[in-house]
């Protein structure tokens, strides 16, 4: 079967054209400028982005992924899909090893089913003084050993593991990722500078939530956000829910990593999509209000409430990014970084037909996942 959708505003890293675009097979075969060569979907002008791809994402719509409950992951997979992101990851948060090893083997046959992009291990190899909402009697030293048990427990579907470069054993272990396929991540560190360097030339690639459970940027003392911002080979997660990280600190780290080294997460929890009240993250007890997830004890900040499509909107909005750049940094460089930039991230032809269609306004109008429709434009 193919389908052409028409009279389109088809976003692209390179810019905006109005066009139309042919999917056959769940892949896009054709992309064109103006008028359709023939019938069509006429999309009424309204903008065709590519589907978000989320990194960093802990559940939604009472679903949590740390729990590996499969059901439950699905609702939480379509409540995202419903906002545009068509590729996500499973992130969990620090438990036993024996949890975390049984949840990376339940959410592997999710990941082979093609609902999961890949598991990430956010801890349990993190610092306690950094580790947020995360149970601190949980926390572990790294170890390549146990990494590599857990790795062995997600069937080869574990993409990223989290590490506080600081830690004895985080280099090793930073090293075993790498070796192993594994996206190593600096991140609820409290690292110096040097040590967060250390950390990236071991092999880590990418900055959990940078700026969030970390030291902040100073003149004397720039620890790992400097760092991590300025190494050519490190890509930047940022939450942009108007809660995690002020506007003016979104713009810079823009303007220093650039779109290319840049990706949006929501890093959302269970109480995604379903309004304030009492939830959990893992272990943890939370506490939504106002829409801001906060653990019931000690009032830490315990993941987003946040979905892609809030993100890019802010990212156009509040701090100033062009489509085509809000379109890099919340599809294309987030695929790079999973490895799947030649498949997903941008509007091309060959890659897979995952498209979001955005108002005038960008709420998300309608979405497709390899050619189907998740919800048809209205």
């Amino acid at each position: 079967m193919s389908l052409t959708l028409a009279d389109a505003r088809i976003v692209t890293p390179e810019g905006v054209h109005e066009g139309w675009l042919t999917i056959e097979d769940g892949r896009i075969t054709h992309v064109g400028h103006g008028s359709a060569p023939g019938p069509g979907l006429s999309v009424g002008g309204r903008h065709v982005v590519p589907g978000f791809v989320d990194i960093h994402n802990h559940g939604g719509a009472g679903g949590s992924f740390p729990t590996g409950e499969q059901d439950k992951a699905r609702e939480a997979v379509a409540l995202h899909r419903r906002h545009g992101t068509t590729t996500m990851m499973a992130s969990l948060v620090t438990d036993s090893i024996d949890g975390l090893a049984r949840a990376a083997a339940s959410l592997s046959e999710l990941c082979e089913e093609g609902l999961l992009a890949g598991i990430h291990f956010e801890g349990p190899y993190i610092a306690k003084a950094r580790c947020g909402a995360h149970d601190p009697t949980l926390l572990r030293e790294p170890s390549p050993r146990e990494l590599a048990e857990l790795i062995k427990a997600g069937r080869g579907q574990v993409r990223m593991v989290t590490v506080a470069a600081e830690l004895p054993g985080a280099l090793d272990t930073i090293r075993l990722a790498a070796a192993e396929g594994v996206i190593a991540a600096v991140g609820h560190s409290d690292a110096d500078y040097e040590q967060t360097l250390a950390g990236v030339e071991a092999g880590a690639s990418v900055a959990t939530h940078l700026y969030n459970a970390m030291p902040p940027l100073g003149h004397r003392a720039p620890g790992p956000v400097a760092a991590l911002l300025e190494d050519e080979r490190v890509t930047v997660e940022l939450i942009n829910d108007g809660v995690h990280v002020h506007p003016a600190m979104l713009r810079l780290a823009y303007e220093v990593a650039g779109p290319g080294r840049t990706a949006l997460i929501t890093d959302a929890m269970s109480a995604t999509g379903l309004g304030d009240g009492d939830y959990v993250l893992g272990p943890m007890r939370v506490r939504v209000a106002d829409g801001v997830a906060r653990l019931v004890e000690g009032g830490s900040i315990a993941g987003s409430t946040l979905t892609m499509d809030v993100a890019f909107r802010r990212s156009v909005r509040e701090v100033g990014l062009s489509m085509p750049e809000a379109v890099q940094v919340a599809s294309l460089t987030p695929a790079r970084v999973l490895g799947l930039a030649d498949r997903i991230g941008s509007i091309a032809v060959g890659k897979a037909a995952d498209l979001v269609v955005l108002s005038d306004t960008l709420e998300v109008t309608g979405v497709m996942k390899d050619g189907g429709w998740v919800t048809e434009p209205r």
